[in-house]
């Protein structure tokens, strides 16, 4: 859903990738330090110390930020490569499982729902893949892609709910995952 106003955001999105490309630091580097803050917040979130939620909310949130540096860095910079894209989506879902870790480890939701969203949120990642290796483009389509539940997670979390945030999480992508399965079943020409 957030894509779909990536348009009118390009000019500050480029503007932020040609501040980050002219550090001389290639995309691939960016996309590791938003692992690097991705594994920090689930750290912190593991050992659940007082405002966790919060620290953890803002790591979680600098991480993402990353996860548009390094993508805009390989625009600027003519960069772009099937490797760069291949290492930035397995990083996010590597990112995201830690997360999920993490808050479970702190033990500010019950397993079940944290089993459910993280298991939700990888399928809406593997209909994309499935999709478009089939023709479908799916980017954009679902209320609850990635950067959405990241957001939901940092924000409701920051206010101290977790547990709902997880809640939300695992609601919006199991619509989002619906949604994928109809539009690429429309889809597909056979």
């Amino acid at each position: 859903m957030l894509n779909n106003f990536r348009e009118g955001l390009e000019p500050t999105l480029q503007s932020i990738g040609k501040t980050f490309a002219s550090t001389g630091l290639s995309a691939n580097f960016w996309t590791s330090v938003g692992l690097g803050f991705a594994f920090a917040s689930a750290i912190i979130y593991a050992i659940h110390l007082e405002y966790s939620f919060v620290i953890g909310g803002v790591f979680l949130l600098i991480s993402g930020f990353f996860d548009i540096v390094d993508g805009q860095v390989a625009r600027i910079t003519g960069k772009t490569s099937k490797k760069g894209a291949f290492l930035d989506s397995v990083f996010d879902k590597i990112a995201e499982v830690t997360i999920f870790l993490g808050i479970l480890l702190g033990g500010y939701s019950e397993g079940y729902l944290v089993l459910l969203a993280i298991t939700l949120s990888l399928l809406v990642s593997y209909t994309r893949a499935r999709a478009e290796s089939l023709g479908v483009q799916l980017r954009g389509i679902g209320i609850g892609e990635r950067a959405e539940r990241l957001l939901v997670i940092a924000i409701i979390g920051m206010a101290g709910f977790l547990k709902y945030a997880i809640l939300i999480v695992a609601i919006i992508a199991g619509i989002t995952l619906i949604q994928r399965i109809v539009v690429t079943a429309s889809g597909i020409k056979d």
